[in-house]
């Protein structure tokens, strides 16, 4: 009998005894159905247990397709035409790369990563990828980066791109057109590319978060995304990424249904076997059935259904199984003999099997992945599943159909040009219609508009609302409340007699901002589990933190009379509580601050986090942010290497403001009182949200509380472009010093001018510096443009002049590394002295450590007079004395190397 031939026997059970219990089970198979036989072999598996027999775990399942071919559904579509669509795709998107590799040697690309998924992208994109229309907002799809010659072919049968463009891939200065960017690139082709995805394992992270951000919009009223899907198409090599898999859990938990991840199974990663002595499929398998996912395999193609029907024994499944992929890969590559010599002939049942097919017949046996049938099951059962997120693990091999130039071997990711013998294969195998005296000049091929390809693939995405992809940024403008409203006014009155931090005046700001009735369900604060320290834990009764079950339980805190700020979440929250997560948040971030152009919906995301963790930790995903071209604000909460001045070496920021200049769209600014941030902010908001410009924001808040003044006139303008003068002593010195301040050491520039002005008759000028980055564009722009125009009149930077006629010495000093304020060195009209927090950082008292990285008032001041010394307006022996006097140890370490 079948079933006793496949589980065989149990060692010292009778065979007949067996026979019964396969019987019975077949039985309630066969009365009651598969739900309720899962149901038994649970309660049996219980019963086991109760009894002290401990079952091993295992999530796998055979080695075999997940939905049996009695269980397809039928197609839909034309799978002739398909195929023939199919293959001029395949071959426009090896003739861009090849013909560019050949016009221009070094330009690279990857022909291998599209050729082995062009069945999982074309079956999607005639059945299933719904565009954003006007009356709904589509699909969103993030595309395996190495696929993306693949997008560009079929674009260009759309008709979206000419053949310029191809012509022009990774050329993208050419004149006329442009050219086609490596990998998805929103930044460089912002209406086509919606997501970057080529730093491997950020696509999978983002996809996480951006549906549940889309259930996050649905439960809060503002977008109906019940029907979007969030798909993302993963090499198998990208799963060791750790971002891959480090948020499937979150998936589950929130029951996204509306997640697919398609895994391209090609066993191959850049050099070799992704796993060659284990198996691929099997281990993901475990890791997402595990975590609770719909795991559907997609391994064999329909060739292998008759073969599977034969196997009563189980042996051609055991042989699945015990086969290794790195022997899978080689029997991608070679003859069909040896595929009967090494996989079948192991056994004579399995080579009584294919005794009637000759070896061309066996060699073409499909893989999974690249059958449309099977692939369209897998799509269906997905787009169907409902309470789980599902994963479709689709085999195929790398470079399918191009032969001996790489199908399947391990220099295939490398590939870029092929051979004249390998192009004539290719086009064979593929059917093109292009003659041998054109073959070797790769020339790109669409047929006539009226063919049936032409019109098959124009009623198919007409049919689902049109091209993908596409980005379609909204034409709308948010009316941004003015400095002078209530929700600003209340920041910008400064806070009379009470202390506060920038982080408090930031907060109670956030919580105005969400309380507005104009805009403020366009806020989305996102806080990865640190909104107590940060003080912002009035946002979670206010606002509610979301969940998308609502608050199953009564919190330890709900006692308000024990504790003011209980623990609220809501399924209509508004606060996005990560967790301890900062790449989930900025997952988070990137899904709001790109739904103006994926959601047809301007939403505003504040991510506030602590600082350590945000550039430092998170930086790719940053950059991600930035070709993404989101907006909003990022928020450096605790920032400073010494205003966080308990937690030490790992959590004392002093460099996110100098990685913040290598991200051209990003505007980083470093303020110092409360009334900078709300002018910060409402800047940047009627920015990016009144008039729609595609950039982000980096702010650093710190905790020192001291009283916050309200907002001097005229500095409006100063803080947005970097610098302002804040005040001035009078003194008898003619060459006056001028000190720069940031942040809270703005207050010890401010100190060390009343030490200057009391204990040595000097007077100085105090300016607050809110942005060197902002200070460095501008004058850096005006430089360029005096270079390329020497016959003009040469333009001035907005620091060149506000410092005009001033002779110094300047002083900058600031919680940032010297590099920070380095940056306008060139522009300053005299010596230029700076101090910062080079160094590790320290646990220690504040005005310690502020003078362990000799930032404070007493070495601000007594570098004010070295320099005034310098130039002969102060007698070098005082500074010696004043060195004395203000207690400062010249023989103390530095802090750069401490």
């Amino acid at each position: 009998m079948v079933h006793q031939s496949i589980l065989e026997t149990v060692s010292g059970i009778d065979a007949g005894e067996l026979d019964e219990w396969y019987e019975s089970l077949d039985d309630v198979l066969h009365r009651y159905g598969p739900d309720k036989l899962k149901e038994l072999l649970i309660h049996l598996q219980e019963r086991a247990y109760q009894r002290g027999v401990r079952i091993p775990f295992t999530a796998n399942t055979p080695y075999i397709n997940t939905i049996h071919h009695e269980d397809q559904p039928p197609y839909p579509g034309n799978l002739e035409i398909e195929r023939r669509i199919k293959s001029i795709v395949r071959w426009n998107a090896m003739a861009m790369v090849h013909g560019a590799n050949k016009k221009t040697d070094g330009i690279g690309g990857h022909i291998s990563t599209f050729a082995s998924s062009a069945t999982l992208y074309e079956v999607a994109q005639n059945h299933f990828f719904k565009a954003q229309t006007a009356d709904r907002p589509g699909d969103i799809v993030y595309f395996q980066g190495h696929a993306s010659p693949g997008m560009y072919a079929r674009a260009f049968l759309e008709g979206r791109l000419t053949e310029e463009h191809l012509h022009n891939f990774r050329r993208e200065l050419s004149d006329g057109v442009g050219g086609l960017s490596s990998y998805p690139h929103p930044w460089l082709m912002p209406d086509f590319w919606q997501f970057p995805t080529v730093s491997m394992g950020l696509g999978p992270l983002c996809a996480i978060y951006h549906a549940r951000f889309l259930r996050y919009m649905n439960h809060r009223g503002l977008v109906d995304t019940d029907h979007q899907k969030v798909w993302c198409f993963i090499g198998d090599g990208e799963t060791d990424e750790p971002e891959t898999l480090g948020a499937i859990n979150l998936a589950v938990r929130e029951k996204l249904d509306n997640l697919i991840f398609v895994v391209n199974c090609n066993l191959q990663r850049l050099d070799g076997p992704v796993r060659g002595n284990g198996k691929i499929i099997q281990e993901l398998e475990t890791v997402f059935r595990g975590s609770g996912w719909n795991v559907l395999k997609v391994i064999w193609g329909n060739d292998w259904d008759p073969l599977l029907d034969q196997d009563e024994n189980g042996k051609l499944v055991k042989r699945m199984g015990e086969t290794v992929d790195g022997q899978y890969q080689k029997y991608s590559v070679e003859p069909g003999s040896y595929i009967r010599d090494h996989f079948f002939a192991v056994d004579p049942e399995l080579t009584e099997m294919v005794d009637a097919m000759d070896d061309q017949t066996l060699r073409k046996l499909k893989r999974g992945g690249h059958d449309p049938q099977k692939v369209y099951a897998a799509y269906k059962n997905a787009v169907d599943n409902v309470g789980s997120p599902t994963v479709i693990l689709a085999k195929t091999i790398k470079g399918y159909g191009l032969g001996e130039a790489g199908e399947g071997r391990n220099t295939t990711h490398n590939e870029k040009k092929l051979a004249d013998d390998q192009l004539h294969e290719f086009r064979s195998r593929f059917g093109i219609p292009i003659s041998d005296e054109d073959l070797y000049k790769t020339p790109f091929y669409k047929p006539a508009d009226d063919s049936p390809e032409m019109k098959y693939l124009r009623e198919r995405r007409e049919a689902l609302g049109g091209h993908i992809p596409a980005r379609k940024p909204c034409t709308e403008r948010l009316e941004i409340p003015a400095l002078s409203d209530k929700a600003f006014s209340r920041t910008t009155d400064g806070s009379k007699e009470r202390l506060n931090s920038t982080t408090g005046e930031f907060g109670g700001l956030l919580l105005s901002l969400c309380r507005d009735k104009g805009i403020g369900e366009r806020v989305v604060p996102i806080i990865p589990d640190e909104a107590r320290t940060f003080g912002m834990e009035g946002l979670f009764k206010a606002i509610g933190i979301y969940a998308s079950t609502g608050q199953l339980y009564e919190p330890a805190d709900s006692d308000i009379g024990k504790m003011y700020t209980p623990y609220v979440e809501a399924k209509d929250g508004q606060l996005l509580e990560e967790g301890i997560n900062e790449a989930g948040a900025m997952g988070s971030f990137i899904a709001a601050g790109s739904a103006y152009a994926n959601l047809g919906k301007n939403m505003m995301p504040f991510y506030i986090y602590y600082s350590m963790f945000g550039f430092q930790r998170v930086g790719d995903l940053i950059w991600c942010a930035a070709d993404t071209r989101c907006k909003g604000f990022l928020v450096g909460g605790t920032s400073g290497r010494t205003t966080l001045n308990g937690e030490g070496l790992q959590h004392e920021d002093g460099h996110s403001h100098l990685i913040a200049t290598t991200v051209p769209n990003l505007y980083a600014y470093d303020p110092s009182y409360g009334y900078e941030v709300a002018t910060i902010v409402q800047d940047g908001m009627r920015r990016m949200y009144g008039e729609g410009e595609e950039v982000f924001y980096y702010m650093s808040v710190y905790n020192e509380t001291y009283i916050q003044p309200a907002m001097p006139e005229g500095v409006t303008d100063g803080i947005i472009k970097g610098m302002y003068k804040l005040n001035s002593t009078d003194g008898d010195n003619k060459q006056r010093p001028q000190l720069f301040g940031s942040g809270p050491i703005l207050r010890e520039a401010l100190r060390a001018q009343e030490i200057l002005a009391e204990k040595f008759g000097i007077g100085c000028d105090v300016w607050s510096v809110t942005s060197y980055s902002e200070l460095r564009r501008a004058a850096q722009a005006a430089e360029r443009w005096n270079r390329l125009n020497p016959t003009e009149t040469p333009r001035r930077s907005y620091l060149e002049e506000a410092l005009d006629g001033i002779e110094g010495p300047f002083v900058s000093t600031s919680d940032n590394v010297r590099l920070v304020a380095d940056q306008i060195r060139q522009w300053v009209p005299g010596d230029y002295y700076v101090l910062g927090t080079d160094g590790f950082g320290r646990s220690e008292t504040r005005p310690d450590l502020r003078r362990h990285f000799e930032i404070d008032a007493e070495c601000t001041a007594i570098t004010a007079l070295s320099g005034l010394a310098k130039s002969g307006a102060f007698d070098k022996a005082k500074v010696v004395e004043a060195i004395k006097t203000l207690g400062v140890d010249p023989a103390k370490i530095d802090a750069v190397m401490a």
